[in-house]
Formats: structure tokens, sequence, C-alpha cells
């Protein structure tokens, strides 16, 4: 008993000195798969990370899969079927790639990139050899993939080529790199899905809520009108403005319609000036230094429409003293800077690029602006004196129109017919003296009536 005893020991001491030396073998070779979860630096999954799969690389990381794919290396070899970076930044669908990276979908993410590593080392050998034959191996996302060739040199995988077989070989892995993304069957069914669900669920846009300031709550939305009833508002509110100058209706029975504050619509955009800056200069005029708001805010009272073309500060310092000194200057510069139409900055576009050079009435009567196309925007005037539409669409309301330009525009000066000078030739005329005459003449008078002393002369 004693004997076996001490035998028994003695085995149990050989294996204790034993075990921790095949422990450094086996963590000496990389081939040999371990339960620790640690990955070697010339493990497969290290080479991809610092490959030219930049791209492939970066999904990884984004779909938490390091650690998932380091206790798949750290169990078996792996094979890597790697999309080049085209396939992934130009080829793909931009709506399906922003599909992949959102949070929600981190699943399908997950599930794409694990479609593309198979469990396996498979090298060139494992592709079948006639075209007629496929080979089938499941990936680490459940699904399978198809190995086939079209002829001794090209293989494929699935629906993608393999363009450069045997990329990086590693003792635990293999990347084959293929010309496009593997898209299992459920990512795409879970794509077809949220797309669908997002073009049933799109609703009718509507505005913000209002807050009635008497009450400070929230308005009630009106009732919904009963077909074939008549509108609740009156017709004149549902006018819309004309393109040119269009008068107020006729009033009707019970007086004159006013439906446009035209002062409430000249202020607006005159505190629009302000706060769009660039243009204070224009609003001095208009407010401080004219009546032009007062006018402006008549003729939209009656009906009228305007497009104001502004110029900005910039223009407007270059004005000289003798320009603005003259009585009614600041008006008159006003004016030709006022169509009496409603446009806008495509509608004025449109108008240029079709007709070429379109002419605007102003209230500078009888002279008009010329309009015309230049380097893809509206240029205003001829000459020297032009500007161009260089904030466009400041203020629009319907009725009044804002566009802002970089020049203060003159009309063009009218010029006077040349006078005909007529030279005519001085001719020199020598009058003979007829003093003996005249007092032949006086002689003979005075002898009718009496001889004087007086008049010898005569004699």
């Amino acid at each position: 008993m004693a004997t076996k005893l001490t035998l028994f020991l003695f085995l149990l001491s050989l294996t204790s000195h034993l075990s921790p030396t095949l422990q450094q073998k086996s963590s000496h070779n990389p081939s040999t798969p371990t339960s620790s979860g640690q990955v070697n630096s010339n493990s497969v999954l290290v080479a991809l990370l610092d490959s030219h799969y930049t791209e492939l690389a970066e999904l990884v990381e984004k779909a938490l899969l390091l650690q998932t794919l380091e206790e798949a290396v750290s169990k078996h070899n792996v094979t890597i079927f790697a999309p080049k970076n085209e396939a992934l930044e130009r080829d793909l669908d931009p709506e399906f790639k922003r599909f992949l990276l959102e949070p929600g979908n981190l699943k399908s993410l997950q599930a794409l990139l694990l479609h593309h590593i198979v469990p396996k080392k498979i090298g060139l050998h494992h592709w079948p050899d006639s075209p007629a034959e496929s080979t089938q191996y499941e990936t680490l996302s459940m699904d399978s993939v198809q190995l086939s060739c079209i002829d001794s040199h090209t293989r494929q995988v699935s629906s993608a080529m393999v363009t450069y077989p045997n990329s990086i070989v590693r003792p635990d892995g293999i990347i084959h790199g293929i010309e496009k993304l593997l898209i299992p069957k459920s990512v795409q069914q879970n794509f077809n899905r949220r797309r669908s669900l997002r073009s049933i669920s799109a609703v009718k846009p509507e505005g913000a809520p209002e807050i009635d300031p008497r009450t400070n709550r929230l308005k009630k939305p009106a009732p919904p009108v009963p077909a074939g009833s008549p509108p609740v508002l009156p017709i004149y509110a549902a006018m819309a403005p004309g393109p040119s100058l269009a008068p107020a209706p006729a009033p009707g029975p019970g007086g004159p319609h006013h439906h446009f504050d035209g002062e409430s619509q000249v202020k607006d955009f005159i505190q629009t000036l302000l706060h769009y800056g660039g243009y204070n200069e224009m609003a001095d005029i208009l407010v401080n230094l004219t009546n032009l708001a007062t006018e402006m805010g008549r003729l939209v009272s009656e009906g009228y429409v305007l497009t104001v073309l502004a110029p900005n500060d910039e223009a407007m310092a270059k004005l000289t003293t003798d320009q603005l000194s003259e009585p009614g200057a600041p008006e008159q510069i006003m004016y030709y800077h006022i169509v009496p139409e409603y446009q806008t900055e495509e509608s004025m576009y449109n108008a240029v690029r079709r007709f070429g050079k379109v002419r605007y009435d102003t209230l500078r009567v009888p002279h008009r602006v010329v309009a015309q196309e230049a380097d893809g925007s509206v240029k205003f005037g001829n000459g020297d004196e032009t500007a161009y539409l260089f904030d466009p669409d400041i203020y629009t309301d319907g009725r009044i129109s804002v566009q802002g330009i970089d020049g203060v525009l003159f009309p063009a000066e009218e010029k006077e017919p040349e006078k005909e000078v007529r030279t005519v030739a001085r001719v020199k005329v020598v009058t003979k003296p007829r003093r003996g005459n005249l007092l032949e003449v006086a002689c003979r008078m005075l002898g009718a009536f009496g001889q004087d002393s007086r008049f010898t002369t005569c004699q």
C-alpha cells in the first residue's frame, strides 16, 4: 500500500512539471486555436485592419464586431471576402449606405459584415473546377455563400467576382478581394421594409401651431367647410396679385374694399431690409429723406403691385453730394428703382433668358430700366451704369418684391436733337447819299406854305 501511494505522488509531481511546458508550446503555435480570446500579431484579423481594405475595416469597427471576430479567430480559421474600397464608397446605393449607418440598424450592418466571413480557411483549391459545379459554405451570419467558377482563371463568390485571390494569407485565415459587396437576403428585406414603411408613414405637412395673443393659448383650427357651402372669406381676400400694374377692383354698393393694408406691408419690407443687413441707406431714404414709404403704402392699398430694386449700402456710398443735393434728386433716384410689376428673381431670369433684353417700366416716367442675362444672373442698365441682381428675393409677399442689387441705376440721358446752324453770307450794300434829294423835297413843301426867312438854304 505504501509503494502504490509513493508511485501516485511521483506521477502527480511529474504531471505538474510538464503541464506548463505543454501550455507554453501551444501558445507559441499560431495555427493552434486557443480559448483565451487573445489574437496573435500575425493573425488575419490584424492584417485586415492594416490592409488597403480600409472601408471594410472601418465598418467592422463601427459595427462593434472586433470582439466577435477575435473570438471567432481564436476558435477556428476564417476566410474573409473583402470588397474593394470603391464598392463601398461610390458603387453603393447612398440610400442603402445611409440605412446601414443609422444607429437603429446596427443588427443589419453586423449581419452584412458577418456574411463576408466563413469559419473555414478556403484556398483556391476549394473552388470547383467546372463551371457547372458550385460549392456552398455557411458564413458567420448563418447565411450561405456559393463558390463557383466561370473558367480556370475566373472565380466567383455568389454574385461577386474574385478580383484578388489570396490577397492576404496568414496561418489562421485568408483574405480574398472581391469586386462588390455581398448583401444577404435578410438585410435586403429589412431595407425594403424600412423604405416601404417610410413611404406609407408620410403625413401631410401642417403649419406650426399659432398662439392667440389675447389668451396666450393655442388657436383652434377652423372647422372644415362642407362641400357646396359659400367661402368663409370674401372673394377679394383670395385674389392673387397680377404680374403687372393692376388697379383695385371697382367698389361695390357697400363702398370701397380696403382688403390690402399697404402701409403694414411697406413697414414689413423696410423692417426686413434692416434685419437683412446691408440696406440701411435704402431704408433711410424711403423713411426719412422722402415720402416714398407713404406713397408706396397707398399704391399697395389701392391694389397695385411693386418690385423694388434695392441698391446695397456699398452702392449708395458711391453717390456724390451733387447727385443728392439737387431738389427732388432722392425721389427721382428711387422712382427709377421701383417697377410697377410683381417680379421675382426667377421670373426676371426666365424672361431675360427667353427674350434677351427686357425693358421694365419704372415710376420715373417715361424712363425704363433694361434687364438682360449675364453670368447666370440678371444685369440691369446699359453702358457703364449697370448693376447685378446680388441678393434675390429679400422680401416677397405677393404684392411687394424686393430684389437687392449692387449698384445705383440712372436713366440714359436723352440726347437733344442737334440744332441746324445756317451760315448766311454777309453782303455789303453801299447806299448812295440822298441828302440833296431830301432837301429838295423839304424846300418844295415849304414853298407850298410860303417862304420863311429861316429856310433860306432852299434858295
